[in-house]
């Protein structure tokens, strides 16, 4: 099927997260060991609501402060939460830009507001090359809900299955396939690289 955009991933595929720093930084705060904080935290419901905008950044430091047994305040808990973002991928990142103009670029990202206020400054330089971003708690859905890449279809009016999708998450490919994009798994810039091969040669 040919391809008329492609959809990335950000965390993990454009930009390095490091999570170890957040535990790092809330260990510190809350004289707890970062292991102990590590077994505690996970990605439950709180956290996804979080991620579609259903809840903001004081309700989801609440829940924060009650599944990790600490008592952080807001803005020791935001500092943590904000360290996550380490450095862009410059092989991905310069391979998109030898790119643009040749397939209209488009990225998705499962974020909240507060952390997708830090990596669109923080990346701008390498977000640039996008035509447009769109964040989960924008959109009221995450991936790899269906209705998240029925939307941006919508929104960038290219049928499902004509858009190619790359995310470090196998639970996000495979939704994606299930909703009838195309996907690749990205382990590594190689798997970007050999996936843009058609318009590299252009």
């Amino acid at each position: 099927m040919a391809v008329e955009a492609l959809l990335f991933d950000l965390g993990g595929v454009v930009f390095t997260l490091d999570w170890e720093r957040m535990f790092a930084c809330w260990s510190r705060h809350a004289g707890v060991p970062a292991r102990e904080l590590r077994a505690k935290f996970s990605f439950d419901a709180p956290y996804e609501r979080h991620e579609r905008g259903e809840i903001g950044e004081r309700d989801y430091y609440a829940a924060l402060r009650e599944s990790l047994g600490i008592a952080l305040t807001d803005e020791q808990l935001a500092e943590g939460w904000g360290a996550i973002f380490a450095d862009e991928i410059p092989e991905t990142v310069g391979l998109l830009r030898s790119i643009r103009g040749n397939v209209p670029l488009y990225a998705f990202s499962n974020s909240n507001a507060a952390h997708a206020r830090l990596w669109r400054r923080r990346f701008a330089a390498a977000l640039a090359v996008f035509d447009r971003i769109f964040v989960s708690c924008e959109l009221g859905a995450r991936k790899p809900e269906r209705a998240a890449f029925e939307a941006i279809a919508r929104a960038i009016g290219v049928p499902l299955e004509r858009i190619l999708f790359f995310d470090d998450t196998r639970e996000n490919v495979e939704g994606a396939r299930a909703a009838g994009l195309q996907a690749v798994l990205v382990k590594s810039p190689r798997d970007v690289r050999e996936a843009l091969r058609p318009w590299l040669a252009g």
